[in-house]
């Protein structure tokens, strides 16, 4: 009998083992599933965060470093386009016609108007208001700012900054995952990088490149 509880015990033990092994290596891999999909949405924002803020550089030649500006820019103002109409022709050429003095007689035109932001860089039904808005942190705004540096030759050169902290990003996650999420914001910190998603920066030059790419 004691031969058979014994047995029954080893079986129990081996059976926890095998269950904590395999829990230890499907929890990064569930985490990692459950990140790389979030993180696909916060980035696509960021791209978008990025369109607006060069629009408005376009115009304003500067950045915006508030919601309210930035999102009622793309809403109401508009930005110039170079309308063209017609082409040069093989018989234009053969004619001696360049592009200007084909614009001069009216054969092709060439003219700058004004289009809406926010049809020319979203689309008409694209939701600029949703914009601000952290993709699954319960409402949580993307942190925004804007400034102007002078470089070493006396160049000013226009920043920005919009970023999202992995505990905004990853806040649906926190029951599950808590443990990977504190890991993930450290391991960023001893690498110097930043915790979360970001993309320009008011710090240095880089070309608005988001920490992703």
């Amino acid at each position: 009998m004691k031969k058979i509880i014994i047995q029954v015990v080893l079986i129990a033990v081996a059976v926890v083992l095998a269950y904590l092994i395999w829990d230890s290596v499907r929890t990064p891999l569930d985490f990692e599933k459950e990140k790389a999909s979030r993180y696909e949405d916060v980035i696509e924002n960021l791209k978008d965060i990025r369109k607006a803020q060069l629009a408005f550089k376009d115009v304003n030649n500067q950045f915006c470093g508030d919601w309210d500006s930035l999102i009622s820019f793309v809403k109401f103002d508009s930005i110039p386009k170079i309308r063209k109409i017609g082409m040069l022709t093989d018989s234009m050429i053969e004619a001696g016609l360049d592009e200007k003095a084909a614009m001069r007689k009216g054969l092709i035109i060439r003219d700058t108007i004004k289009v809406s932001v926010l049809e020319e860089v979203f689309g008409k039904k694209y939701k600029i208001d949703e914009l601000k808005f952290i993709p699954h942190s319960n409402g949580e705004v993307f942190w925004l700012r804007q400034t102007i540096i002078t470089t070493g030759s006396g160049i000013k050169v226009p920043l920005f900054e919009a970023r999202a902290h992995n505990n905004q990003i990853l806040v649906e996650l926190i029951d599950d995952y808590e443990q990977e999420i504190i890991n993930l914001n450290e391991q960023r910190r001893k690498n110097n990088r930043y915790p979360g998603l970001k993309v320009g920066s008011i710090l240095e030059p880089n070309n608005n490149a988001g920490n992703w790419e």
